[in-house]
């Protein structure tokens, strides 16, 4: 049992493991980036963080605390990320509203973000099997008289690249069941400059990155402002962190050579990495 423990990689030697030596790039925020270096370290890789968006407070909260003010009248709240999770319950605590607000109100989450909202407001109702917004519309769908129910969605203002298509897609799906749908900006999503990276970017044109890693479609589009061209990155292998964000890489005109299918987990992303190299 211990031989396949992930804490036995503490005493494998580097050079057994799979990502001995690779060069991983990460361009996911700050908050997730450590989650993600870390699993790719397990396995023996290089991560270089360029986190190429940032996540950050709103600027303006009166529509959000407006929502909060009788966030009793929904049915439904159905967060698509960390960060909206960890932001709405952060904006209760400033305006001192109690968790008993919600006592009528279902909440949903995805994936590990679930393991975040039970901490924070001591339940999760709907944790779909799919973790993505996609499968809270199909466990959703499941529920008789779900329709003229009402629903927030917490969601990032983004700012600086396009939004994309992930929450216009899930609040037109929510609309198809009959939901009542309201969403509200909870935190931004914006761009970071790509003036602090010239290491990183250097490094990207010397070909010396084996793999430029994508955990969201915002990650991608502000990845690609930094770049000239394509053949700043073309010698990289491109992994994405879900199906979603690789169709909207593809769209972006990035080739993918890596999807990982367990996106529940930055755990299973790192072993779709891995697994590219040991089969390669």
């Amino acid at each position: 049992m211990l031989a396949n423990s992930p804490a036995s990689n503490s005493l494998t030697p580097s050079l057994q493991l799979p990502l001995y030596g690779k060069r991983i790039l990460v361009t996911a925020p700050r908050n997730y980036a450590l989650r993600l270096s870390e699993e790719i370290i397990k396995k023996g890789g290089l991560p270089l963080l360029m986190p190429t968006i940032e996540t950050c407070w709103l600027s303006n909260f009166t529509e959000l605390d407006n929502i909060l003010s009788h966030i009793n009248e929904f049915d439904w709240l159905a967060f698509t990320s960390r960060n909206g999770i960890v932001a709405f319950f952060h904006r209760l605590n400033v305006l001192g509203i109690s968790i008993s607000e919600l006592a009528n109100c279902q909440l949903c989450a995805v994936g590990k973000d679930a393991e975040i909202l039970l901490s924070m407001a001591g339940r999760v109702d709907l944790m779909p099997s799919e973790s993505s917004p996609k499968g809270i519309v199909a466990e959703l769908a499941k529920i008789p008289q779900i329709h003229q129910q009402k629903i927030l969605v917490p969601a990032p203002k983004v700012v600086g690249i396009p939004e994309p298509d992930i929450i216009p897609n899930f609040i037109a799906k929510l609309k198809q069941l009959g939901l009542q749908v309201t969403r509200v900006p909870t935190y931004i999503t914006q761009p970071l400059g790509k003036n602090i990276y010239s290491v990183e970017l250097n490094l990207l044109h010397q070909g010396m990155i084996d793999v430029i890693a994508f955990s969201s479609t915002a990650e991608v589009a502000s990845f690609l402002k930094m770049v000239n061209s394509k053949s700043d990155y073309e010698d990289c292998i491109v992994a994405c962190f879900g199906p979603y964000t690789a169709t909207n890489a593809e769209k972006l005109g990035v080739n993918v050579s890596i999807l990982s299918q367990d996106y529940s987990s930055f755990a299973g992303f790192a072993e779709a990495i891995a697994a590219f190299f040991q089969t390669a």
